[in-house]
């Protein structure tokens, strides 16, 4: 008897393994199938949208403990500096890109470092191979004076998942001869100069050595033998005025995540936040919603449609706790706002690579510079206020009148979030 139970109570172990299996297969099928409509949908829409151009507001300029920094919220104007700053090197320069089209600007930047490196300057170019892959290999091609590292699509050819391998390059670094560096949100292409509202930092001063120690530290681990190891200075200063958290996934380090969640818990008065990509981890928010409840004013800007609508899909998710919680959600209208930034009670900011979600959080490599400065937070205030008179307030009355479907795509899709 007891062994005839056995082997029903396997049997019914058996099925309920079958039942299981289906019903997951059954519901990655119809997630695939919604995401799919989804992308599909707004490709269309895309398609009939006219193009409008970003603000094209002029850079705003502080000093930082010795530093100078500028603020730049218009992709031609960084562009255009970036280039004279490249033309102007004497010793080297170091670039981390994203993304780098193979477009004229894309081009620009290009015809600039070779031009460098045609008059003896050293220049170590980075940029990741995934999120490049539909660019010409022509213009992937530099010339041998040139020493150019592609962050590889896969760097593991073992069949299991390992944390250390799967983040991409996301920063954007420009270092030249340790005198002035470049950081934020923009990559390089002509579709960035003009229609993207994104924000970026010029720094000159002892400041600068932060992004080169990040550049330096990713080229060494990831150079191999056969392009020259960078100098590793090391720095005498000490000042916690201006710092770069930098996300390493090789080394399992994520110190981004910790800025936000320690700036959120001292915010008094004001939290505004900007964002390409806001998906909060249960941290975040409930720090959110803690630092609401308290009184704080916490705003945040996001895109009304970014270009990338699963992740649009699964933001919009956490509206309905977070407006109910007293977070002022607003959405940039017309063209695609790019920043990851943020500022707190008119004290600190960031500006950087990294969005609030768990790809930038807590997979990819990142670099956000943390500057505690007044005149700095201003500006940085002054840019948010700017911003949002280009933007809509979504209410919790507009929000809770939502169509029905809609409802449905978002829980349809929200376990999607660790891969967005």
């Amino acid at each position: 008897m007891r062994r005839v139970l056995t082997r029903e109570f396997t049997g019914l172990l058996s099925d309920a393994r079958r039942v299981t299996l289906k019903l997951a297969g059954a519901g990655l099928v119809a997630q695939l199938s919604v995401a799919a409509t989804v992308v599909i949908a707004d490709g269309l829409r895309k398609r009939r949208s006219a193009e409008h151009s970003a603000p094209d507001d002029d850079p705003l300029v502080a000093t930082v403990r010795g530093n100078t920094v500028t603020t730049y919220t218009y992709g031609q104007d960084l562009y255009d500096d970036m280039i004279a700053a490249i033309d102007g090197a004497q010793d080297y320069v170091y670039l981390a890109s994203y993304i780098w089209k193979g477009d004229d600007v894309g081009q620009a930047v290009k015809d600039a470092v070779v031009r460098a490196a045609d008059r003896g300057v050293l220049v170590c170019l980075v940029f990741d191979g995934f999120a490049n892959l539909v660019v010409s290999s022509e213009f992937k091609s530099f010339p041998s004076s040139v020493h150019l590292l592609k962050f590889p699509v896969l760097r593991s050819r073992l069949p299991v998942i390992d944390i250390r391998r799967t983040g991409r390059d996301h920063r954007k670094i420009l270092v030249v001869d340790g005198a002035v560096g470049f950081v934020g949100g923009y990559n390089i292409g002509s579709l960035y100069a003009k229609s993207w509202r994104d924000t970026h930092l010029r720094i000159e001063g002892p400041g600068v050595w932060e992004l080169q120690n990040s550049f330096v530290d990713f080229w060494n681990r990831h150079r191999g033998t056969r392009k020259p190891e960078l100098p590793d200075s090391g720095s005498s200063h000490w000042d916690a005025a201006v710092h770069a958290a930098r996300n390493e996934p090789s080394r399992l380090i994520y110190p981004v995540r910790a800025l936000y969640l320690e700036a959120i818990d001292r915010a008094l008065h004001r939290v505004w936040i900007t964002q390409g990509y806001f998906i909060p981890d249960a941290e975040i928010l409930q720090a959110l919603l803690h630092a609401a409840g308290r009184g704080v004013d916490v705003k945040v800007i996001m895109p009304e449609r970014s270009n990338h609508v699963l992740a649009d899909i699964v933001a919009r998710y956490y509206w309905t706790e977070l407006l109910r919680g007293g977070v002022e959600v607003y959405l940039y209208q017309d063209v695609m706002v790019h920043a990851k930034t943020a500022t707190v009670d008119g004290a600190w900011s960031t500006i950087g690579t990294a969005n609030i979600d768990r790809l930038s959080l807590r997979g990819n490599y990142e670099i956000n510079l943390e500057l505690i400065d007044p005149d700095q937070a201003a500006h940085m205030e002054e840019i948010f206020s700017r911003d949002l008179e280009r933007c809509r307030q979504m209410t919790m009355g507009e929000w809770s009148k939502r169509p029905f479907h809609y409802r449905v795509i978002e829980r349809v899709l929200q376990p999607l979030e660790p891969f967005l």
